[in-house]
Protein backbone atom coordinates (compact mmCIF):
# COMPACT_ATOMS: atom_id res chain seq x y z
CA UNK A 1 0.00 0.00 0.00
CA UNK A 2 1.27 3.50 -0.84
CA UNK A 3 1.18 6.22 1.80
CA UNK A 4 1.54 9.97 1.44
CA UNK A 5 2.91 11.40 -1.81
CA UNK A 6 5.31 13.64 0.12
CA UNK A 7 7.75 10.96 1.14
CA UNK A 8 10.71 10.01 -1.01
CA UNK A 9 9.83 6.33 -1.25
CA UNK A 10 6.40 6.79 -2.80
CA UNK A 11 7.28 9.35 -5.44
CA UNK A 12 7.78 8.32 -9.03
CA UNK A 13 11.53 7.94 -9.51
CA UNK A 14 12.60 10.37 -12.28
CA UNK A 15 14.43 8.97 -15.30
CA UNK A 16 17.45 11.19 -14.61
CA UNK A 17 17.86 9.74 -11.10
CA UNK A 18 21.00 7.67 -10.47
CA UNK A 19 20.80 4.11 -11.75
CA UNK A 20 21.02 2.74 -8.20
CA UNK A 21 17.87 4.67 -7.29
CA UNK A 22 15.99 3.66 -10.45
CA UNK A 23 16.81 0.00 -9.80
CA UNK A 24 15.59 0.01 -6.20
CA UNK A 25 13.13 -2.93 -5.78
CA UNK A 26 9.61 -2.24 -4.56
CA UNK A 27 8.66 -5.77 -3.47
CA UNK A 28 10.30 -8.66 -1.66
CA UNK A 29 9.99 -10.76 -4.81
CA UNK A 30 12.25 -8.32 -6.67
CA UNK A 31 14.76 -8.06 -3.84
CA UNK A 32 18.06 -9.90 -4.37
CA UNK A 33 19.79 -11.58 -1.44
CA UNK A 34 19.04 -11.80 2.31
CA UNK A 35 16.97 -14.98 1.89
CA UNK A 36 17.85 -15.93 5.47
CA UNK A 37 15.95 -12.85 6.61
CA UNK A 38 13.11 -12.20 4.18
CA UNK A 39 12.56 -15.56 2.49
CA UNK A 40 8.92 -16.62 2.31
CA UNK A 41 9.13 -18.94 5.32
CA UNK A 42 11.11 -16.65 7.60
CA UNK A 43 9.56 -15.23 10.75
CA UNK A 44 10.13 -11.62 9.73
CA UNK A 45 8.50 -12.13 6.33
CA UNK A 46 5.44 -13.73 7.90
CA UNK A 47 5.09 -10.89 10.40
CA UNK A 48 5.43 -8.24 7.69
CA UNK A 49 3.02 -10.04 5.37
CA UNK A 50 0.41 -9.74 8.15
CA UNK A 51 0.93 -5.97 8.10
CA UNK A 52 2.75 -5.93 11.44
CA UNK A 53 5.96 -3.94 11.71
CA UNK A 54 8.03 -4.29 14.89
CA UNK A 55 10.59 -1.66 15.81
CA UNK A 56 13.86 -2.89 14.38
CA UNK A 57 17.48 -2.09 13.66
CA UNK A 58 18.84 -3.20 10.29
CA UNK A 59 22.58 -3.73 10.68
CA UNK A 60 24.74 -4.40 7.66
CA UNK A 61 27.49 -3.10 5.36
CA UNK A 62 26.98 -0.33 2.80
CA UNK A 63 24.94 -1.21 -0.27
CA UNK A 64 23.50 -4.41 1.21
CA UNK A 65 19.84 -3.36 1.00
CA UNK A 66 18.93 -1.72 4.34
CA UNK A 67 17.23 1.33 2.84
CA UNK A 68 15.58 -0.81 0.17
CA UNK A 69 14.10 -3.11 2.82
CA UNK A 70 12.70 -0.06 4.59
CA UNK A 71 11.24 1.05 1.27
CA UNK A 72 9.55 -2.33 0.75
CA UNK A 73 8.18 -2.38 4.29
CA UNK A 74 6.76 1.08 3.62
CA UNK A 75 4.97 -0.28 0.58
CA UNK A 76 3.27 -3.21 2.34
CA UNK A 77 2.40 -1.82 5.79
CA UNK A 78 -0.70 0.27 6.46
CA UNK A 79 1.09 3.11 8.19
CA UNK A 80 2.24 6.69 7.80
CA UNK A 81 5.88 6.45 6.70
CA UNK A 82 8.52 9.09 7.44
CA UNK A 83 12.14 8.74 6.23
CA UNK A 84 14.85 10.65 8.08
CA UNK A 85 18.60 10.88 7.74
CA UNK A 86 20.51 11.02 11.01
CA UNK A 87 23.26 12.94 9.22
CA UNK A 88 21.10 16.02 8.57
CA UNK A 89 18.20 15.72 11.04
CA UNK A 90 18.15 16.40 14.77
CA UNK A 91 15.79 16.82 17.72
CA UNK A 92 13.84 19.65 16.08
CA UNK A 93 12.85 17.46 13.14
CA UNK A 94 12.06 14.60 15.51
CA UNK A 95 9.74 16.82 17.54
CA UNK A 96 7.73 17.75 14.45
CA UNK A 97 7.53 14.09 13.39
CA UNK A 98 6.28 13.05 16.83
CA UNK A 99 3.57 15.72 16.78
CA UNK A 100 2.41 14.52 13.37
CA UNK A 101 2.53 10.89 14.54
CA UNK A 102 0.30 11.71 17.48
CA UNK A 103 -2.20 13.35 15.12
CA UNK A 104 -2.11 10.35 12.79
CA UNK A 105 -2.86 8.03 15.68
CA UNK A 106 -5.56 10.23 17.27
CA UNK A 107 -7.50 11.31 14.18
CA UNK A 108 -6.83 8.55 11.64
CA UNK A 109 -5.96 5.55 13.87
CA UNK A 110 -2.87 5.12 11.74
CA UNK A 111 0.56 4.10 12.96
CA UNK A 112 3.72 5.98 12.00
CA UNK A 113 6.87 4.22 10.85
CA UNK A 114 9.97 6.35 11.31
CA UNK A 115 12.93 5.23 9.22
CA UNK A 116 16.26 6.67 10.45
CA UNK A 117 19.12 6.08 8.09
CA UNK A 118 22.57 5.93 9.73
CA UNK A 119 21.05 5.96 13.19
CA UNK A 120 24.52 5.45 14.71
CA UNK A 121 25.23 9.10 13.87
CA UNK A 122 22.67 10.26 16.46
CA UNK A 123 24.21 10.95 19.84
CA UNK A 124 22.91 9.66 23.17
CA UNK A 125 20.69 12.70 23.81
CA UNK A 126 19.03 12.40 20.41
CA UNK A 127 18.42 8.68 20.86
CA UNK A 128 17.08 9.28 24.37
CA UNK A 129 14.58 11.77 22.95
CA UNK A 130 13.22 9.04 20.68
CA UNK A 131 13.00 6.33 23.34
CA UNK A 132 9.71 7.18 25.16
CA UNK A 133 7.75 7.48 21.91
CA UNK A 134 8.97 4.10 20.68
CA UNK A 135 8.16 2.62 24.08
CA UNK A 136 4.62 4.03 24.07
CA UNK A 137 3.97 2.97 20.49
CA UNK A 138 3.63 6.49 19.10
CA UNK A 139 6.32 5.55 16.58
CA UNK A 140 7.55 2.32 15.09
CA UNK A 141 11.26 2.71 14.52
CA UNK A 142 13.27 1.23 11.67
CA UNK A 143 16.90 2.21 12.10
CA UNK A 144 19.64 1.44 9.59
CA UNK A 145 23.30 1.30 10.56
CA UNK A 146 26.61 0.06 9.26
CA UNK A 147 28.01 0.00 12.81
CA UNK A 148 27.54 -2.62 15.50
CA UNK A 149 24.35 -1.51 17.32
CA UNK A 150 25.68 -2.99 20.56
CA UNK A 151 28.15 -0.11 20.63
CA UNK A 152 26.36 2.65 18.72
CA UNK A 153 22.71 2.41 19.84
CA UNK A 154 21.65 3.13 23.42
CA UNK A 155 20.96 -0.08 25.32
CA UNK A 156 17.51 1.14 26.40
CA UNK A 157 16.49 1.84 22.80
CA UNK A 158 18.16 -1.34 21.57
CA UNK A 159 16.19 -3.45 24.04
CA UNK A 160 12.94 -2.22 22.46
CA UNK A 161 14.01 -3.15 18.94
CA UNK A 162 14.68 -6.37 17.08
CA UNK A 163 18.13 -6.39 15.51
CA UNK A 164 18.29 -7.96 12.06
CA UNK A 165 21.71 -8.62 10.52
CA UNK A 166 21.92 -7.76 6.83
CA UNK A 167 24.69 -9.77 5.20
CA UNK A 168 27.09 -8.49 2.61
CA UNK A 169 25.76 -9.33 -0.84
CA UNK A 170 27.57 -12.13 -2.64
CA UNK A 171 29.19 -11.59 -6.02
CA UNK A 172 26.46 -13.77 -7.53
CA UNK A 173 23.82 -11.43 -6.06
CA UNK A 174 25.63 -8.40 -7.48
CA UNK A 175 25.82 -9.98 -10.94
CA UNK A 176 22.04 -10.55 -10.93
CA UNK A 177 21.47 -6.91 -9.99
CA UNK A 178 23.87 -5.72 -12.71
CA UNK A 179 22.16 -7.90 -15.34
CA UNK A 180 18.83 -6.32 -14.47
CA UNK A 181 20.39 -2.86 -14.63
CA UNK A 182 21.99 -3.54 -18.03
CA UNK A 183 18.60 -4.59 -19.34
CA UNK A 184 17.02 -1.48 -17.83
CA UNK A 185 19.36 0.88 -19.67
CA UNK A 186 19.36 -1.23 -22.84
CA UNK A 187 22.96 -2.39 -23.09
CA UNK A 188 24.67 -5.75 -23.51
CA UNK A 189 27.61 -6.47 -21.25
CA UNK A 190 29.49 -9.77 -21.15
CA UNK A 191 28.90 -11.67 -17.94
CA UNK A 192 32.66 -11.80 -17.28
CA UNK A 193 32.72 -8.00 -17.17
CA UNK A 194 29.76 -7.91 -14.80
CA UNK A 195 31.54 -10.48 -12.63
CA UNK A 196 34.58 -8.20 -12.61
CA UNK A 197 32.46 -5.24 -11.51
CA UNK A 198 30.94 -7.41 -8.79
CA UNK A 199 34.37 -8.43 -7.55
CA UNK A 200 35.46 -4.79 -7.27
CA UNK A 201 32.28 -3.74 -5.47
CA UNK A 202 32.99 -5.55 -2.16
CA UNK A 203 29.35 -6.65 -1.89
CA UNK A 204 28.06 -3.08 -2.31
CA UNK A 205 25.23 -3.04 -4.85
CA UNK A 206 25.16 0.76 -4.96
CA UNK A 207 28.87 0.87 -5.76
CA UNK A 208 28.45 -1.76 -8.49
CA UNK A 209 25.54 0.10 -10.11
CA UNK A 210 27.39 3.41 -9.97
CA UNK A 211 30.40 1.77 -11.62
CA UNK A 212 28.25 0.35 -14.43
CA UNK A 213 26.49 3.68 -14.95
CA UNK A 214 29.77 5.59 -15.05
CA UNK A 215 31.24 3.19 -17.59
CA UNK A 216 28.08 3.43 -19.71
CA UNK A 217 28.30 7.23 -19.67
CA UNK A 218 31.71 7.05 -21.34
CA UNK A 219 30.03 5.98 -24.57
CA UNK A 220 32.57 3.20 -25.08
CA UNK A 221 32.11 -0.56 -25.16
CA UNK A 222 32.09 -1.76 -21.56
CA UNK A 223 35.09 -4.05 -21.06
CA UNK A 224 37.25 -5.06 -18.11
CA UNK A 225 39.84 -2.53 -19.27
CA UNK A 226 37.28 0.27 -19.23
CA UNK A 227 36.10 -0.77 -15.77
CA UNK A 228 39.72 -0.76 -14.54
CA UNK A 229 40.21 2.74 -15.94
CA UNK A 230 37.06 4.20 -14.46
CA UNK A 231 36.59 2.54 -11.09
CA UNK A 232 38.31 3.62 -7.90
CA UNK A 233 38.61 0.40 -5.94
CA UNK A 234 37.56 0.81 -2.31
CA UNK A 235 37.94 -1.42 0.70
CA UNK A 236 35.28 -2.25 3.24
CA UNK A 237 37.03 -0.77 6.23
CA UNK A 238 36.37 1.79 8.93
CA UNK A 239 39.19 2.66 11.28
CA UNK A 240 36.75 3.41 14.07
CA UNK A 241 34.15 0.78 13.27
CA UNK A 242 33.61 -2.93 13.51
CA UNK A 243 35.75 -3.83 10.47
CA UNK A 244 38.70 -2.31 12.30
CA UNK A 245 38.18 -4.67 15.24
CA UNK A 246 37.29 -7.67 13.07
CA UNK A 247 40.50 -7.43 11.06
CA UNK A 248 42.86 -6.87 13.97
CA UNK A 249 41.18 -9.83 15.69
CA UNK A 250 41.73 -11.91 12.55
CA UNK A 251 45.42 -10.96 12.52
CA UNK A 252 45.86 -11.77 16.21
CA UNK A 253 44.05 -15.11 16.05
CA UNK A 254 45.84 -16.19 12.87
CA UNK A 255 49.20 -15.61 14.56
CA UNK A 256 47.93 -17.46 17.62
CA UNK A 257 46.92 -20.37 15.37
CA UNK A 258 50.49 -20.47 13.96
CA UNK A 259 49.16 -19.69 10.47
CA UNK A 260 51.65 -17.27 8.86
CA UNK A 261 49.83 -17.22 5.50
CA UNK A 262 46.57 -16.05 7.03
CA UNK A 263 48.36 -13.67 9.41
CA UNK A 264 50.20 -11.97 6.55
CA UNK A 265 46.96 -11.77 4.55
CA UNK A 266 45.12 -9.95 7.34
CA UNK A 267 48.10 -7.69 7.88
CA UNK A 268 48.08 -6.77 4.19
CA UNK A 269 44.32 -6.16 4.29
CA UNK A 270 44.72 -3.65 7.08
CA UNK A 271 47.73 -1.89 5.56
CA UNK A 272 46.13 -1.71 2.12
CA UNK A 273 42.99 -0.18 3.64
CA UNK A 274 45.06 2.56 5.28
CA UNK A 275 45.16 1.43 8.91
CA UNK A 276 47.59 3.29 11.19
CA UNK A 277 50.75 1.19 10.93
CA UNK A 278 51.82 2.08 14.48
CA UNK A 279 48.51 0.76 15.83
CA UNK A 280 49.21 -2.60 14.18
CA UNK A 281 52.81 -2.55 15.40
CA UNK A 282 51.68 -1.95 18.99
CA UNK A 283 49.34 -4.92 18.79
CA UNK A 284 52.15 -7.10 17.41
CA UNK A 285 54.39 -6.08 20.34
CA UNK A 286 51.58 -7.01 22.72
CA UNK A 287 51.16 -10.36 20.99
CA UNK A 288 54.86 -11.12 21.37
CA UNK A 289 54.54 -11.03 25.16
CA UNK A 290 50.98 -12.28 25.50
CA UNK A 291 51.05 -15.31 23.20
CA UNK A 292 54.74 -16.18 22.79
CA UNK A 293 56.40 -14.87 25.91
CA UNK A 294 59.62 -16.36 27.21
CA UNK A 295 59.27 -19.57 25.24
CA UNK A 296 60.74 -17.51 22.36
CA UNK A 297 61.92 -14.19 23.87
CA UNK A 298 63.46 -13.00 20.60
CA UNK A 299 59.89 -12.48 19.41
CA UNK A 300 59.57 -9.40 21.60
CA UNK A 301 62.93 -8.10 20.39
CA UNK A 302 61.85 -8.43 16.75
CA UNK A 303 58.40 -6.94 17.43
CA UNK A 304 59.90 -3.87 19.10
CA UNK A 305 62.39 -3.54 16.25
CA UNK A 306 59.49 -3.67 13.78
CA UNK A 307 57.68 -0.95 15.73
CA UNK A 308 60.79 1.24 15.60
CA UNK A 309 61.11 0.62 11.87
CA UNK A 310 57.48 1.63 11.38
CA UNK A 311 58.06 4.76 13.45
CA UNK A 312 61.24 5.78 11.60
CA UNK A 313 60.29 4.80 8.06
CA UNK A 314 56.51 4.96 7.89
CA UNK A 315 54.49 3.46 5.06
CA UNK A 316 55.11 2.03 2.54
CA UNK A 317 58.79 1.42 3.36
CA UNK A 318 58.14 -0.25 6.73
CA UNK A 319 55.64 -2.89 5.64
CA UNK A 320 58.19 -5.67 5.21
CA UNK A 321 59.67 -5.08 8.66
CA UNK A 322 56.20 -5.48 10.14
CA UNK A 323 55.54 -8.53 7.96
CA UNK A 324 58.82 -10.02 9.16
CA UNK A 325 57.71 -9.73 12.79
CA UNK A 326 54.24 -11.12 12.05
CA UNK A 327 55.69 -14.09 10.17
CA UNK A 328 58.19 -14.83 12.97
CA UNK A 329 55.56 -14.66 15.71
CA UNK A 330 53.08 -16.79 13.75
CA UNK A 331 55.71 -19.52 13.35
CA UNK A 332 57.03 -19.26 16.91
CA UNK A 333 55.98 -21.74 19.64
CA UNK A 334 53.20 -20.30 21.77
CA UNK A 335 52.95 -19.84 25.51
CA UNK A 336 50.34 -17.87 27.42
CA UNK A 337 51.96 -18.73 30.77
CA UNK A 338 52.99 -15.15 31.46
CA UNK A 339 49.59 -13.69 30.58
CA UNK A 340 47.76 -16.35 32.60
CA UNK A 341 50.06 -15.79 35.58
CA UNK A 342 49.57 -12.04 35.41
CA UNK A 343 45.78 -12.39 35.29
CA UNK A 344 45.84 -14.71 38.33
CA UNK A 345 48.06 -12.29 40.24
CA UNK A 346 45.81 -9.33 39.52
CA UNK A 347 42.79 -11.37 40.64
CA UNK A 348 44.52 -12.19 43.95
CA UNK A 349 45.33 -8.53 44.45
CA UNK A 350 41.63 -7.72 44.04
CA UNK A 351 40.61 -10.57 46.35
CA UNK A 352 43.28 -9.84 48.98
CA UNK A 353 44.00 -6.11 48.83
CA UNK A 354 46.71 -4.49 50.96
CA UNK A 355 48.35 -7.71 52.09
CA UNK A 356 51.34 -6.80 54.33
CA UNK A 357 54.84 -7.31 52.96
CA UNK A 358 56.61 -10.19 54.81
CA UNK A 359 59.04 -8.86 57.41
CA UNK A 360 62.11 -10.41 55.80
CA UNK A 361 61.47 -8.52 52.58
CA UNK A 362 61.37 -5.14 54.31
CA UNK A 363 64.42 -2.90 54.59
CA UNK A 364 65.59 -2.01 58.11
CA UNK A 365 67.64 1.19 57.81
CA UNK A 366 67.02 2.24 61.43
CA UNK A 367 67.42 0.57 64.84
CA UNK A 368 63.71 1.01 65.58
CA UNK A 369 62.77 -0.84 62.43
CA UNK A 370 65.24 -3.63 63.21
CA UNK A 371 63.79 -3.87 66.73
CA UNK A 372 60.31 -4.18 65.21
CA UNK A 373 61.45 -7.20 63.24
CA UNK A 374 62.05 -5.60 59.84
CA UNK A 375 64.44 -7.74 57.83
CA UNK A 376 63.94 -10.86 59.97
CA UNK A 377 62.69 -14.00 58.26
CA UNK A 378 59.48 -15.26 59.86
CA UNK A 379 58.26 -17.35 56.92
CA UNK A 380 59.74 -19.16 53.94
CA UNK A 381 57.49 -17.71 51.26
CA UNK A 382 58.26 -14.39 49.64
CA UNK A 383 54.55 -13.91 49.01
CA UNK A 384 52.17 -12.36 51.55
CA UNK A 385 51.21 -14.76 54.32
CA UNK A 386 47.67 -15.34 53.00
CA UNK A 387 49.09 -16.32 49.62
CA UNK A 388 51.81 -18.68 50.84
CA UNK A 389 52.20 -21.63 48.50
CA UNK A 390 50.60 -19.92 45.51
CA UNK A 391 52.03 -20.99 42.15
CA UNK A 392 51.28 -18.62 39.28
CA UNK A 393 53.42 -20.40 36.68
CA UNK A 394 52.47 -24.01 35.99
Amino acid sequence: MIYSMDNLFTQQVPQHAPLAERMRPQTFDDFVGQEQLIGRDTLLRKILDRGEVPSMILWGPPGSGKTTLANIIANIASAHFVPLSAVTAGKAELKAIIEEAQKQREFYQKKTILFIDEIHRWNKAQQDALLPFVEKGVLTLIGATTENPSFEVNSALLSRCQVFVIKQLSEEDIVVILQRAAKEIGIKVHVDVLQYVATLSNGDARCALNTLEFAYASGKKITKQLITETVQKTFLYDKGGEQHYNLISALHKSMRASDPDAALYWLARMLTAGEDVLYIARRVVRFASEDVGNVKPNGLVLAVAAYQACHWLGMPECHLALAQAVDYLARAPKSRALDDAWSAIVQDIHDHPNEPVPMHLRNAPTKLMRDLGYGKREQESNLPKNLTGKKYFS
